[in-house]
């Protein structure tokens, strides 16, 4: 299992080309921005898993405008925010080099999503998001304590997209209270590999973030490096040895009863550890089915978007998957491991892994949907459009050839298909068998007048006069199948086969 695991990092990580591509659609943006002159002086800068280095191959790239670099930091109003984004999408879609627009003025943080012609990337734009950018910092600092967090992150955000509790339009979680879970996982287990985040970072973004904004990220980087340095320097913290298998079991395992936990407990990485939400002030009233806490903007909740329908369904998977994965554990047969890449991985990736001979530096960066395969050979298909046709690319795989024994037999593996098996079928059959003594003098007269078969099938053919072949068209010494098929004769019309 955990060489599974390694395998599917090797196809999620991703390649230099990945974040050059991310790269050229910085500088594509940015020359949007300064074509716009209500923008001029704003600068593109990103945030998110690209920054926080927990990105995959065809991961989202989040960009901020902002207006602020080396300045005093402000907040600008909805109406001003709508704005800028607005003459931005004017600008890129006289530029070019974009698709997919979709501007949504009203979501807690205006946002524009869009797609790039590169690699058909997703990008979410936004303004002035300036918390957003510390808190990537933050994750890239907390990646740098152990190299498993970021392992796990990249499974557990491939895993919840399998399943489809990764889309907070749906009702399920975010990729930020997934890594937040992976947080709380690696601060509970034993021996922690992570510590309470407040050891960190005890203050938060909102009260931090004033003044120069230079002279803000450095006081907030300065306190965070330090203490995270002292973390990993104490010799006298037991060291966690888990191996990345059994680490993901564990998280599953903690988190497949959710639904009823988060009843009464909220999840926060600030102090490491459950809390009764009766007892937090900032959580009451309780309107949320769960609660994930920002540690960073407490006590803002990061899974505000999770529906009680989908909690339920949430803790299922998590259920289903620990289940799944502890018998692949100890069973190593070839339907369970297939039975292990379906839970753990979406098709487009099972199918890079499925393809040993398949070198991932030279494919095309891409969205999932729109990966194709690279062999008529794949065993995974991404939609289903009815069974295969007869010339499909999958037919060599469903159909396996098989050598010809001649006709099948009743009872031969094809005898269930080939033989009706309604009780109006095997009456008639029974009369069949009982009345062969009347069928076998028929059978030896046709076998003995070899003379009245020939009648018949001359009565059958029907005249070449008639019906003329194309092979006729040709003549006969250029023909020698022809001449082959009109000089042939049965040597024994008694042994002829009808």
């Amino acid at each position: 299992m955990e060489n599974t695991l390694r395998e599917i990092l090797r196809v999620l990580q991703p390649l230099p080309m990945d974040r050059e591509t991310r790269w050229q659609i910085l500088r594509e943006l940015q020359g949007a921005v300064e074509s716009v002159e209500s923008l001029r002086g704003a600068t593109v800068e990103p945030f998110g898993s690209f920054v926080s280095e927990l990105f995959t191959r065809w991961g989202d790239l989040d960009v901020s405008i902002e207006f602020s670099k080396g300045a005093y930091i402000s907040s600008y109003g909805r109406k001003h925010t709508q704005d800028v984004i607005k003459d931005l999408m004017k600008a890129m879609r006289k530029r070019g080099g974009w698709n997919r627009y979709q501007f949504i003025p009203n979501a807690r943080v205006p946002i524009l999503m869009v797609k790039s012609n590169l690699g058909n990337i997703s990008c979410d734009i936004s303004v002035n998001n300036l918390k957003a950018q510390m808190k990537s910092k933050l994750f890239l600092w907390i990646n740098d304590i152990d190299p498993r967090f970021r392992d796990m992150v990249l499974l557990v955000k491939e895993w919840a997209k399998a399943h489809n509790i990764n889309n907070s339009k749906s009702g399920t979680f975010n990729s930020y209270s997934l890594s937040l879970l992976v947080v709380f996982h690696f601060q509970t287990c034993t021996p922690a590999i992570l510590p309470p985040l407040q050891d960190i970072y005890t203050e938060t973004l909102t009260d931090d973030l004033k003044g120069l904004r230079d002279d803000a990220e450095r006081r907030i980087e300065k306190s965070c490096v330090e203490n995270m340095r002292r973390f990993k320097l104490n010799k006298l913290r037991a060291r966690n040895k888990s191996s990345l298998s059994e680490l993901f079991i564990s998280f599953l395992a903690k988190f497949s009863d959710l639904g009823s936990k988060a009843v009464e407990l909220g999840i926060c990485t600030y102090s490491g550890k459950w809390e009764r939400v009766e007892s937090n002030m900032g959580w009451l009233p309780k309107t949320y089915c769960i609660l994930v806490e920002d540690p960073f903007d407490r006590p803002e909740n990061t899974a505000r978007g999770v529906s009680q329908k989908q909690l339920k369904r949430i803790s299922e998977v998590f259920e289903m998957s620990r289940d799944r994965l502890i018998a692949a554990r100890y069973n190593s047969s070839l339907a369970i491991e297939s039975s292990l890449l379906a839970t753990l991985v979406r098709p487009h990736t099972l199918h890079l892994i499925s393809n040993p001979g398949y070198n991932i530096e030279h494919h095309q960066t891409t969205q999932p949907q729109y990966f194709r395969a690279e062999s008529s050979h794949s065993r995974t298909t991404r939609h289903y459009n009815g069974p295969p046709k007869p010339n499909g690319p999958f037919v060599r795989e469903l159909v396996p050839p098989r050598e010809y024994n001649g006709p099948p037999k009743p009872n031969g593996p094809y005898g269930r298909e080939l033989v009706d098996s309604s009780p109006q079928a095997h009456q008639q059959l029974r009369k069949l068998v009982l009345s062969s003594s009347q069928v076998q003098p028929q059978i030896q007269k046709l076998v003995h007048s070899p003379s009245q078969v020939q009648s018949h099938i001359r009565k059958s053919v029907p005249s070449t006069s008639r019906v003329q072949s194309p092979l006729q068209k040709v003549k006969p010494e250029k023909a020698p199948m022809l001449q082959a098929y009109q000089e042939w004769r049965p040597k024994k019309p008694g042994m002829q086969t009808i």
